[in-house]
Formats: structure tokens, sequence, C-alpha cells
């Protein structure tokens, strides 16, 4: 039997493992969510950040080799730094994102340094793992750490696993202790899976990404602490009079440090809603000022929240700039964010959903038999208008809790005056494409309210897949409408997605705006570009003026007299968005 304390040390160390691993592991799943928030991109944020980890993770891991001399000092050392840097980087990108950055200094630069981060922390995390194996392997006698029979059951399991390894592989069943290094990889590789679910399914839908890389870096001064306690020869080491080979030698001062940040990060957690609101509201008003000529306009963040698939943000715009304001007619109005893209403001939140309901209802009948298909609007207030067509809706969207939310919110409530409890619709709460493939329905109007392609998540709503199972439920003269990006802001996206839609077999189109003076000058301006698509030819769109025409239509005849059905145009050496081929082009940087 091997003595207590030879058994203490090892379970500690491994223990320590399996943390570290947790801590590392997730610090990069919050720097590739933050650059995901701040640049877009969810795969292409992902791919290169975590690339960036394992690359110096592994630069970390050879350096290490002239560490190894000092071990559980240069140990503690690391948690300390890494408890210090992992923070200090995230901060360093959200100020990245939250101050004007000359346009004389190279976009190249900023993106090489907002991913330094990510690279000091996999470099720093490099060390970890050479160093408790080493460290393991300097106690007296690992031992048994578990009780007998427990180890004779994973005796006889791992027997029967070796047996089944054995059809593949040469094996010969070691004898014996397990070697520190593979006793150490197994802690490291669990606690990196316990890191990514922890992460996935706890911190970051119930404390966001703040609060998360104060957590962490928490648990790396906690865990350096215990290290300490455990096996420093100084005075503050509980077991300091012991005789042992493996013992700590750090500074008062590195201690002192460590101390300070365990404090400082044990209030920021216990205050973890406030600074999350401070921290996000920093970088998010800055962001959306820099829309504007400089100075030109003030942002602050009234509410925000956060849903399981979205950032839900309002603010106050309020115009600061010289002459006239363009925007709009008040001093001040409110708007809506849902992660990084505009859904509504108060001047245009009218015109909007009048240029996606009321201009193609001009080319359907109106009444109950007309079937409605609205993918999105969560806000409920394209339904209202809807309801006032008298037309029967299906419904469907994914974020059944901000749709709960709008319901009875008063921002939203003026809008939609209980569309919700409107008698023809049928609401479902789920993910649009899933629905299409599930329902035997066929629609005379689709309409797709939508977020913009600003991220890869939306990528299957933009695929040449669900364009053709929206045109397969369609009735013979049924056609399409949704928001557009303009083809001169964004000529890229706008090559893809007219390649896509007429890939899906929606060959006809016809580009609009909604209109309104929304400076209140007399004079309407454009507010929104939309798209109505169509499979097949389509017969002329219908007199402005005439009865046929919805009563916003007429009452801007003169803007859509000249509607009219258009070829919708190939344009070559321009990929399809699709599935399992996506065209990353069709994402949009916002």
């Amino acid at each position: 039997m091997s003595k207590p304390s030879a058994r203490t040390k090892t379970l500690t160390l491994l223990a320590i493992t399996y943390v570290v691993s947790f801590c590392s592991f997730a610090y990069e799943f919050v720097y590739s969510e933050l650059l995901t928030v701040m640049y877009g991109g969810t795969v292409t944020q992902y791919v290169i950040t975590v690339g960036l980890y394992f690359f110096s993770l592994g630069i970390g891991s050879a350096v290490s080799d002239d560490l190894q001399g000092d071990a559980p000092s240069n140990f503690f050392r690391t948690e300390v730094y890494l408890a210090a840097v992992a923070p200090a980087g995230f901060m360093l990108i959200v100020g990245l994102n939250s101050v004007a950055i000359p346009e004389t200094v190279p976009s190249e630069l900023v993106w090489v340094v907002a991913r330094l981060p990510a690279i000091a922390v996999g470099f720093l995390s490099g060390f970890e793992l050479p160093l408790l194996t080493r460290m393991v392997e300097q106690t007296d006698e690992p031992g048994r750490l578990l009780p007998a029979a427990v180890t004779e059951g994973f005796g006889r399991l791992y027997g029967l696993v070796l047996g089944v390894f054995g059809l593949f592989w040469s094996v010969e069943r070691t004898a014996g202790e397990r070697s520190g290094l593979s006793v150490v990889l197994a802690m490291d590789y669990v606690g990196g899976l316990f890191g990514a679910v922890v992460y996935a399914k706890v911190l970051y839908p119930r404390l966001g990404l703040v609060p998360t890389i104060f957590v962490l870096a928490l648990l790396n001064a906690v865990t350096a602490l215990v290290f300490v306690a455990r096996f420093s020869e100084r005075p503050w080491g509980l077991f300091s009079g012991e005789r042992r080979k493996l013992a700590s030698r750090e500074s008062a001062a590195l201690l002192a440090v460590c101390l300070l940040l365990t404090a400082g990060y044990a209030g920021a957690v216990a205050n973890h809603r406030q600074v999350d609101r401070e921290v996000t509201e920093l970088y998010l008003e800055q962001q959306i000022e820099s829309e504007y000529q400089r100075g030109a306009m003030d942002a602050e963040i009234t509410d925000q929240w956060t849903t399981e698939y979205q950032h839900v943000v309002r603010y106050d715009r309020t115009w600061t700039g010289a002459g006239d304001n363009p925007y709009f007619a008040e001093e001040s109005e409110q708007c809506l964010r849902l992660g990084t893209a505009v859904q509504l403001c108060e001047s245009w939140a009218d015109s909007y959903h009048q240029g996606l309901v009321d201009v193609p209802m001009s080319l359907t009948d109106r009444g109950p038999e007309t079937n409605v298909l609205v993918v999105g609007g969560g806000d409920w207030i394209a339904i209202d208008r809807l309801r006032q067509y008298n037309v029967s809706v299906d419904h469907v969207d994914l974020d059944g809790e901000f749709m709960a939310h709008a319901k009875n919110d008063s921002f939203y409530a003026r809008w939609h005056d209980d569309a919700h409890e409107y008698d023809r619709l049928n609401t479902t709460v789920g993910d649009g494409y899933a629905y299409l493939g599930d329902t035997d329905e066929s629609y005379d109007l689709v309409l797709l309210d939508i977020p913009g392609a600003t991220d890869d998540d939306l990528l299957k709503l933009y695929s040449k897949e669900f364009y053709d199972s929206i045109r397969r439920h369609l009735e013979p003269d049924g056609v399409v409408a949704a928001w557009a990006y303009s083809q001169y802001g964004y000529p890229q996206h706008n090559k893809a997605y007219l390649n896509t839609v007429r890939e899906a077999g929606f060959d006809r189109y016809a580009p609009y705006w909604a209109w309104e003076d929304v400076d209140r000058d007399g004079e309407s301006e454009r507010v929104e570009q939309f798209y109505v698509l169509a499979p097949g030819e389509r017969e002329s769109f219908p007199d402005p003026g005439s009865t046929r025409a919805t009563d916003y239509v007429r009452a801007h005849a003169d803007r859509y007299r000249d509607l009219q059905w258009r070829a919708v145009p190939r344009y070559s050496g321009v990929e399809v968005n699709s599935l399992f081929h996506p065209n990353y082009d069709i994402i949009v940087d916002t």
C-alpha cells in the first residue's frame, strides 16, 4: 500500500490536469465566439482560432523541455500568467472594436493583433502537460488511487477493450502502473471534453461570453493556489514540513499577484450581470456609432439579453452631427439589433413591413383561402399586416424565447397589436428549413422575414436547397418575397444570392424598395430593398393605381409604376451556395 501523502500528491496533480485542460479548451471557444461576434463568419473564426491554438500549443510543448529543471515553480508561474493573460486578451479584442482605429492602420495588422490572445493562451497551455507529466513521474510512489474492488472492475473492462483492440493492432497488456504520460493525457482529454460540453451547454448560454472568461481565469488562479497549498516549500504551504522530491519555490510577489487576481475575478463572477452589461455596452455602442460619420451619432444601450440563438440589443441613437438629420425626424429614436444586424428602428419599422408584406400582397388574392407562410418574423409585426388581409398564415420561427418576449414587450406591441392571437394563424417554433421538409402544405405567398446573411449559421437559409424546398411548396402562381442587400453595397453577396435562387428554379424576380418619409422633410426616401421571386413566366404587375393594388402600393403608385418581372441574371465564375458546397461570398461583413 502506498503512503497517503504520495496518493494525495498524485490525486492533486491529476485533478489539476483535469481543471487546466477544461480551462484551456474553453478559452479557445470563448475567443472563437468573440471573434465571430466582432468580425462575423462562425466557421472561419472557429477554424482559424482553433488552428492557431493547436499550433501554439505544439510550440509551447516543445519549449517546455527547458522549463523542466524547476517544474513545480514554473507550473505555478504558468497558471498565474494564464489567469492574467486570458482575460487581458479578451479585453484587447473588445478594445479593438471599441475605439476608432485610424484608417492608416492596415486591416491586416488589426486581424493579426486580434488573434494574438489565442496564440498566447495556446503557447502557455503548451507548458502545462509536459510539466504535469514530469511532476507525476517525480511523485514518490503513484500507488493505487482507487479502492481495490473498483480497480479490479476497471481492470476487467480494460481487458475486454484490449481484446477488441487485439483484432486490429498488435497489443501487449502493460503490467503494473500506467506511465505518468498516459495518465496525464487521459485526464487532459477528459477535461477538454468536459470543458467543451460545459461551455456549450452552461457557461455561454447562461452567463454569456464576458462572465465566462472571468470564470475560467478564476479557475486558473484557484488552481495555482491549490497547487501552492499542496506543493510549496514556503511557510504558506500546508505540507511545507514534509520531506519530498516535488516542491515549489514560488516567489511571494507572484503569490500576491495570484491572490489579487483571484479576489478580482471572484468579484467579477459574483457581479457577472453588471460586468457583462458594462463590457458589452462598451463595444456595442462604439460599434453602432462607427457605422456613421465620426462623431455624428451617439448610441446608448437601453436593454440587452441573450436567447439560445441570438443576442438581442435595444438602443437609442441620437443625432449629434452638423446639419439636418437624414436618418430620422426626432432628436433620438429606439432601434433593435439581433446579433450584429439592425432589425428595425422606429422611423422605418412600418415601411419595412409594408415593403415585405403589402407589395407582394398586390400579386395575390386576399382572404381566408389564401395561404401564406412566414419564415422568421418572431416580432409578430409581419403577422399583424397579414391579418389586415384576412389570409391564413403558417408562421415558423426558431427562437421561441424571443417570440414569447416580443408578445408582451411594449416596444414590439406598438406594431404587432397582439397579432399572435390572430385566429387564422398557426405558429410553429422550429427551424424553417426543417419545417418545409416536413409539411405537405402549399402556399400562395412565402415571406422570408429572416436575418441578413451575416453569419455562417444562416448559410442554410440562403442555400439552393432551402429555396428549392420553397419552390416545391408554392402554388403554380405563388411568389416569394424577401429582404435583400443592395447589389451596390454588397456585390459579391448579390451575385452569389441570385445565382443560388436561379439554380433553385426561380428564374424571374422583381427588385423593389420600401418608401417612407423617415426624416419628415416632405420627400419619401428609399428605406429597404426587397426581391419578389417566382418560378417560370409571370403576368405583368397590376397597375399600382388599381383596386387590385394594396393601399400602400396605391399611396406610392408613382414609385411602383415601373415595377416589372425580370430574368434572374446568371453570373459566370460565381458559385451557387449549397449546403454541401457553401459559397462564403454570400456572407456579408456588417
